[in-house]
């Protein structure tokens, strides 16, 4: 048995779920998102709850067990995302590097001799303040994955500690040449 898995979903009041096949499709006030769930899982909706299953036969299948858990966390993250939108902070660290936001793309100038431009995809919102980016989004996978990409631009150099970061995140910063030979 699924720890994760069988653990029923509570719908929440404005929060719409349908099934049409193996399709999951869940409607709230911050938007619409979908899943395609395995043929191996069942997924019952009754009143106010969702229930997740595996078909009888394969319950004790370690793959089967795994795609249980994953299938209810994911159908979770979407009804706490149509309800409440999930959010990243970026921060940007760097003498002379600055965001923008043009429209819903941002700009970023990152010590490049260009500037590079990140179109937001359908259903994110981006928000700049100062040297601090906050991406919003009801897909926890979309949010997260956008930020890691924006990341990955220019990530924090481990000497001086320049580059996008996430907001709490911690750069262990390295002693240079400089004084490593005085010792």
């Amino acid at each position: 048995m699924s720890r994760i898995g069988k653990k029923t979903i509570e719908i929440p009041l404005g929060v719409e779920v349908k099934k049409e096949n193996q399709k999951i499709v869940v409607k709230g006030p911050q938007g619409e998102l979908s899943l395609e769930v395995r043929p191996e899982i069942n997924v019952e909706i009754k009143e106010k709850t969702i229930r997740i299953f595996p078909q009888e036969n394969l319950e004790q299948e370690k793959e089967i067990r795994a795609l249980w858990g994953l299938t209810r966390a994911l159908l979770a993250n979407m009804i706490k995302g149509v309800v409440k939108e999930y959010e990243k902070k970026l921060q940007i660290q760097g003498l002379g590097y600055k965001v923008a936001l043009e429209g819903n793309n941002l700009i970023l100038n990152v010590g490049f001799t260009h500037s590079v431009k990140v179109e937001a995809p359908a259903n994110i919102k981006f928000a700049v303040e100062k040297d601090v980016i906050t991406i919003t989004g009801p897909d926890k996978e979309l949010v997260g994955r956008l930020a890691a990409n924006i990341r990955k631009i220019r990530p924090p150099e481990p000497y001086k500690g320049k580059g996008i970061r996430y907001l709490d995140e911690i750069v262990k910063k390295k002693i240079g040449k400089k004084a490593i030979a005085t010792e």
